[in-house]
């Protein structure tokens, strides 16, 4: 009898199995792994054959369920624990499926080699033991996976709130304190403790769009397709940026702008892509130098670029500015999202974001848009 073969040659069953998995370079189970896996499912299977032999059929269908699944039993409890456990080693779901496949293997190999013949209905029992046992542990691999992308997905949702929060509240505090000070008459506007304010509330504008531009693009909104004439895109975000360049005290030169040029996208992704840009050029370029925004086309692209006069990047710079949480330089204000949301925001647009390290001299942004004709007005 099959349950009899099973139990004399247990050991050595369990041993093929682990090898067959290494041969794969699959991880190698560990002792806890092996403790709730196969030698479990072949306890099982030897207890389904004795009870179908004796034939109590409840006991087997408690033990390992029908054909086809769809109800509780033993067997599948223990396996979805199993198909937990092999994600916490590093399985993936097609090692999963092999784990029991391997059992199989060597169980059929193993008998035909000991000259041991296994029964139409003892075959049959087999295959739906390893059916139930493979369902149930992919729905638990499955589960696993799926609670840990949630807590992971948790965890950082959490830390952006945190920072977040913490930046919200340093940039209102400043601007109270700073609101304070003109209003008790010691100080005015167009003083230090004005521009304090003016960076307060421009910090404010600037963290608020970019969060509501992160939103969107996280939440797999579609962009608001509109047409958007580019010298009057660009003209537009010279007002906000000057006043930006003035509270940095640097310059903002602004490049003038073909009147036929255009492209078609979301305004308010590509304002805030542009608007973050700008942000991160004042922030670094040195203090009381020049940053330079210009449009242009070439070909059949619209290149929107930002220039500064950082002093060019280190090696390795470019890649990891795109990283989010990441700062570079001695100016750690802001959450380190800008540069992230903004290469978001311009893929959102079929675009691409780039950047190109001036040694010495600074770097420069440029956004790549698919170039757009201007409608004519009509006659």
């Amino acid at each position: 009898m099959l349950h009899e073969f099973l139990a004399k040659n247990r050991g050595a069953l369990i041993v093929r199995c682990r090898d067959m998995v290494a041969q794969r370079r699959a991880p190698r189970p560990s002792a806890e792994e092996l403790e709730h896996g196969i030698p479990l499912f072949l306890d099982q299977l030897i207890r389904t054959l004795r009870s179908e032999e004796a034939r109590d059929m409840p006991l087997s269908r408690a033990i390992s369920g029908r054909a086809g699944g769809g109800e509780r039993a033993e067997i599948g409890d223990t396996a979805a624990l199993h198909g937990r456990e092999l994600l916490l080693h590093g399985f993936t779901a097609d090692q999963v499926v092999h784990v029991y496949g391997d059992l199989c293997q060597a169980i059929t190999d193993s008998a035909f080699g000991a000259e041991t013949s296994i029964e139409v209905d003892e075959f049959r029992t087999l295959n739906r033991c390893l059916d139930n046992a493979i369902a149930d542990a992919v729905n638990g691999f499955g589960a696993e996976r799926d609670a840990l992308i949630a807590d992971r997905d948790a965890q950082t949702l959490n830390e952006r709130l945190g920072f977040f929060a913490h930046e919200l509240r340093n940039l209102i505090q400043t601007a109270t304190l700073a609101l304070t000070a003109i209003k008790v008459g010691n100080v005015g506007l167009a003083g230090a403790t004005g521009a304090v304010l003016d960076r307060s509330l421009i910090g404010l504008r600037t963290l608020v769009d970019r969060s509501l531009a992160d939103v969107r693009v996280k939440a797999g909104l579609p962009p608001r397709q509109e047409e958007i004439p580019l010298a009057e895109f660009i003209a537009e975000t010279k007002i906000s940026a000057c006043l930006e360049a003035q509270a940095r005290q640097c310059s903002l030169t602004v490049a003038s702008v073909d009147p036929a040029l255009a492209v078609l996208g979301d305004r308010d992704l590509l304002s805030s892509a542009v608007g973050n840009l700008l942000d991160n050029a004042f922030k670094y370029t040195r203090p009381r130098s020049e940053v330079t925004l210009r449009a242009h086309a070439s070909a059949d692209r619209i290149f929107i670029e930002v220039e500064d006069q950082c002093g060019g990047l280190h090696p390795g710079d470019a890649e990891r500015m795109m990283v989010p949480f990441t700062h570079l330089g001695e100016d750690l204000s802001g959450l380190g999202l800008g540069l992230s949301i903004c290469k978001r925001s311009v893929e959102a647009n079929d675009g691409a974001l780039t950047v190109r390290n001036l040694p010495g001299a600074g770097c420069v942004f440029a956004i790549a848009l698919p170039r757009h004709a201007l409608a004519p007005w009509p006659i």
